[in-house]
């Protein structure tokens, strides 16, 4: 892993995809052991977390349904501080279970916001899933239920992640080199 340069910022290799994937299945198994007897609804927060719901949801050993909401909340390398939602759900999420997958949680206004609007629709259910989570940055009390990686408060790019919406195609994951 070479390191890349966007906007003029360099960035060094961080995580690298078999690791990512090796977590990727991890948390799938966990997932496939809590809902035995269940038909959760995956609900992928995009765009950054496409590749980790199709990925893990690629990694269930149940049935499962998913779909997509879209949310702002960055611009450039830091948060606008507010959340928009650009995409809403058409699924009646009464009484489903229901699984948040989302990139990264740092602050944390997004994930609190993303989950009130959900538990207001009447789920059985709801739990997080989150491939990366950087406890250090936390403004509001999230906790989610599933978490590939815990990170230290630093931007990253990659497996999702973007910068002005590139970089997210990279297998890897890589960090701001400050």
């Amino acid at each position: 892993m070479k390191r890349r340069t966007y906007q003029g910022l360099t960035f060094r290799p961080f995580i690298e995809n078999e690791e990512i994937l090796r977590r990727v299945a991890t948390i799938g198994k966990a997932i496939s052991a809590d809902y035995t007897n269940s038909y959760p609804l995956l609900v992928c927060v995009l765009n950054g977390a496409a590749p980790f719901a199709l990925d893990l949801f690629r990694a269930l050993d149940i049935d499962a349904e998913i779909t997509f909401i879209r949310l702002k909340s960055y611009e450039g390398t830091s948060s606008i501080g507010a959340v928009k939602q650009i995409m809403g759900l058409s699924e009646d999420l009464a009484g489903r279970d229901v699984i948040i997958v989302e990139d990264i949680i740092d602050t944390g206004y997004t994930m609190q916001r993303l989950e009130a609007d959900i538990r207001a629709k009447g789920p059985a259910s709801v739990r997080i899933a989150t491939l990366l989570f950087k406890p250090e940055a936390l403004q509001v009390p999230v906790k989610p239920d599933y978490v590939g990686f815990e990170i230290p408060k630093k931007f990253i790019i990659g497996y999702g992640l973007d910068i002005d919406g590139k970089a997210r195609n990279l297998n890897d994951i890589y960090v701001l080199d400050e």
